[in-house]
């Protein structure tokens, strides 16, 4: 459920969040969402099972999912209400093909956080770590087969 107010010069929207304990045990979270010039930033992946895409970017991100409201989508924010909502779309259609667009999620130890992300689900497309310009990184599939990246930026040693 979002109900819009106001926070000072940014819009704060207030979800109503599930299963979360802490600050917010009443159930609703203040949100400040991520701007861009004209509006928010949301990230929207397709996915054919909410529940199970729910749990795995929520145990990737460390973000809480909202309650559902049609069925068809569902909301992951930050655990700290600031910064890019996820929004996972319910879809029939099979995904085919290479993403034209992915996520990258840069870490300090390449090795140990693809180990921690296959653990919730994701499968390795990679055999060995891409390397590249002083960059390496994996390729994952989410359980839905969407890409993305884990990349462990220039200057950090090989762990991989």
């Amino acid at each position: 459920m979002r109900r819009p107010s106001l926070d000072g010069e940014r819009a704060a929207v207030v979800y109503r969040v599930s299963g979360l304990r802490g600050p917010w045990d009443h159930g609703l979270m203040r949100r400040i969402p991520q701007p861009y010039r004209n509006g928010e930033l949301v990230i929207v992946i397709d996915c054919s099972d909410l529940d199970r895409s729910a749990r795995f970017w929520t145990g990737v991100l460390g973000y809480t999912a909202a309650t559902a409201g049609s069925g068809r989508y569902r909301t992951l924010i930050p655990e700290d209400g600031s910064g890019v909502e996820v929004l996972l779309q319910r879809t029939r259609d099979a995904k085919h093909g290479k993403n034209r667009l992915h996520l990258d999620l840069r870490t300090a130890d390449l090795a140990a956080e693809v180990s921690r992300i296959t653990g919730l689900g994701a499968t390795v497309l990679t055999a060995r770590p891409v390397v590249e310009d002083g960059l390496q990184w994996h390729i994952l599939a989410d359980p839905d087969g969407n890409e993305f990246c884990i990349l462990q930026p220039a200057g950090r040693p090989a762990t991989g």
